[in-house]
């Protein structure tokens, strides 16, 4: 979620409560819509791939390092320190990342609205305890096979 709203300055889920059902909701594969266009192809991946609903299929945090790092890198001229795969791997990360400003460049007051879009009064964005949503997620779904 923390990429999420990097790539997009939105909160995730803004529109709806954050309840029991918006838990039961994610746990059965329910994600923050995003328009592609606006984020980098490689953050997408990123995000999908840290939103897997089997713990285990999710990237590790040294894994999450290491690609942040090399979306930095890709804006760092060492070109001649890097290797011809590496340099073309820099060259298409940074080409995803131009896109995706062109794009938010040309929709900027379509962007701004989405921003500015009213909260839900029942959307919470500071840490508190689940347990009062998630102590009635067996009652819902007898199959529930993610871990929160």
């Amino acid at each position: 979620m923390i990429i999420y709203f990097i790539a997009t300055s939105r909160q995730p889920f803004s529109n709806c409560a954050h309840d029991e059902n918006l838990a039961l909701d994610i746990c059965e594969g329910i994600r923050p819509k995003m328009n592609e266009l606006e984020v980098p192809e490689c953050y997408v991946d990123l995000m999908k791939k840290c939103w897997n609903s089997n713990p285990d299929n999710r990237p590790k945090a040294t894994e999450i390092a290491e690609l942040i790092h090399l979306f930095h890198e890709s804006y760092v001229p060492n070109s001649h320190l890097l290797t011809e795969e590496k340099n073309q791997q820099h060259y298409d990360i940074e080409k995803q990342f131009k896109k995706a400003e062109e794009y938010k460049e040309s929709n900027t007051i379509l962007l701004e609205e989405r921003r500015q879009s009213p909260t839900h009064p029942q959307a919470v964005y500071t840490s508190q305890l689940l347990f009062s949503y998630t102590i009635d997620l067996p009652k819902y779904s007898e199959c529930l096979e993610c871990e929160i």
